[in-house]
């Protein structure tokens, strides 16, 4: 190839001897004067108060703002890991940050498909508000609005080391990528590894399929050979990039390419669970945590570094055997149902987030902007965000609660098709995408969808997460309350399936005449 990065292995670099902080906090402050004291007792006393402020929450909060890191999984499914009930293979990494942290059983996207999603996590916004919708191809000449300010940006203005490694998919022109909305480093698609000249259905309606390193093309034309290493490249990268800033305050975003279609995966793992490639693949995903939390581990950075595990939308059903599952919940992505929005969640921060507990209350990937702001001191965008703080739910604050009133979903070109609070979802009368029950594609080649109609429909998503049964007529002012705040909603970002035109909708980036163009 053209990617001739070799990194060590995590596991192959003994751990840093201890950080010292006993030792700073001894020469922190100025001299005692001289005290009659038995021999020994002022070290004794100082080392028990320096023992009991570190082993604390305090000592991860005070000594250093914390390190952040989101690892973004594309299509992956609500069972899809092991702490959601994963069969056929094994994930014991992601096992083990679900046993020392917090696992959030509805954790909601703004959109069930790619660039939608990624726009909400990155601005703290529903989709809607910021203009950017579905996902964006070679052909988009739009993306992320520089007016914007990106989960990155949030973090430089406390001077983060800002890094992504892997797939972007908030536009491709050189205006639109990493590098011009806070980041410091990438590596990586700039789009779905689908957008090439492989796909099964499309086929050369795309062009090749470039890797970009920084603002330039490094690689024009990504072979099948060369996405088998994908994983393992991001993963070297974000690696180096954590041993390279173990000394100031990071913020690293590895959004995967994997487990969208087509499946690829490194000799590492070919052949070896008992789910075929699908589970090779999450396998290898999970290995690339390992790796990310064995070295924030071997550089003693671990109470002072916030990991978030979570994914961009629900599974590709139509791919069968090359999907994920999203059971119980109902459809998947492309869908306003559960399965299609609800993502199998983890956030890791020894000494903070309280380990081996579960949190059931309704948070989103607009949440962590302004939870991440919160956390390290930095001033929230002027204009409107419609992510919360979360850290009562993140930290396991007793009786703590969701912040939102409600969240809305809009698919399709900006229908708003569902609403949903703590419980109760409805729906709005819409055409969705469904198998009805039918089986998959075989052999990374999908099968179509059928068209299905749902009408006006209310679900108690604490009784069926399923989604199985209407209860409008039983609940008919939970219906009312809920189509109430539908309508504030339609009010700021419109509502296609009602013909509404929002008053707060932000425009999205565009390429416009003499900007540069991303050329390979």
């Amino acid at each position: 190839m053209r990617h001739d990065a070799t990194l060590r292995s995590v596991s192959s670099e003994a751990p840093r001897s201890p950080s010292g902080t006993f030792q700073r906090l001894l020469a922190a402050g100025p001299r005692p004067r001289a005290i009659r004291l038995p021999a020994g007792f002022a070290a004794v006393v100082l080392a028990a108060i320096a023992a009991a402020i570190c082993g604390s929450a305090a000592c991860a909060a005070t000594e250093r703002p914390p390190n952040v890191v989101v690892i973004f999984i594309d299509d992956m499914g609500y069972a899809d890991i092991g702490p959601f009930g994963a069969e056929g293979y094994q994930t014991p990494n992601i096992d083990r940050m679900a046993r020392e942290g917090r696992v959030f059983t509805d954790f909601v996207v703004s959109s069930a498909v790619c660039s939608a999603s990624r726009a909400a996590l990155m601005t703290g916004c529903f989709h809607r508000r910021v203009g950017i919708s579905g996902a964006l191809g070679p052909g988009s000449r739009i993306g992320i609005n520089a007016d914007e300010v990106t989960l990155a940006e949030i973090c430089k203005q406390k001077n983060y080391a800002t890094a992504i490694f892997g797939k972007w998919h908030l536009g491709h022109h050189p205006k639109f990528l990493p590098l011009q909305h806070g980041f410091d480093e990438y590596f990586g698609l700039p789009y779905s590894n689908d957008m090439w000249p492989y796909h099964p259905t499309a086929g050369k309606r795309f062009p090749r399929l470039p890797l970009i390193e920084g603002n330039r093309v490094i690689d024009p034309e990504v072979t099948p050979e060369e996405q088998t290493q994908l994983t393992t490249w991001y993963t070297e990268h974000a690696v180096d990039f954590i041993r390279r800033n173990k000394d100031r305050p990071f913020f690293l975003y590895v959004p995967h390419s994997m487990v969208h279609v087509p499946l690829f995966v490194s000799d590492k793992f070919k052949g070896k669970s008992q789910r075929g490639l699908f589970g090779d693949v999450v396998m290898e995903v999970d290995w690339s945590v390992g790796q990310i939390l064995d070295t924030i581990r071997s550089l003693n950075l671990e109470r002072h570094t916030l990991v978030i595990f979570t994914s961009d939308n629900g599974p590709w059903l139509s791919y069968g055997e090359h999907a994920g599952s999203a059971k119980p919940l109902r459809e998947g992505k492309g869908t306003s149902f559960e399965g299609g929005i609800r993502e199998p969640t983890v956030m890791w921060w020894p000494g903070r987030i309280p380990a081996g507990t579960k949190c059931t209350e309704l948070a989103s990937t607009i949440d962590i902007l302004p939870t991440v702001a919160a956390l390290i001191g930095a001033r929230l965008p002027d204009h409107k965000i419609d992510g919360k703080d979360i850290r009562p739910l993140m930290f396991g604050d007793p009786g703590a609660k969701s912040p939102h009133e409600a969240i809305v979903t809009y698919y399709a070109g900006g229908q708003l098709q569902a609403i949903r609070d703590r419980r109760w979802k409805l729906y709005f009368p819409h055409t969705y995408r469904t198998l009805a029950g039918r089986p998959g594609g075989k052999g990374g080649k999908p099968v179509p969808y059928s068209k299905a109609k749902i009408g006006l429909s209310l679900f108690d998503l604490h009784n069926d997460i399923s989604e199985t049964t209407n209860v409008i007529d039983k609940y008919p002012e939970q219906a009312r309350r809920l189509m109430a705040l539908a309508e504030r909603y339609r009010d700021e970002l419109g509502d296609t399936l009602t013909k509404r035109k929002g008053k707060a909708i932000r425009p999205a980036g565009r390429l416009m005449p003499g900007d540069a163009e991303l050329k390979w």
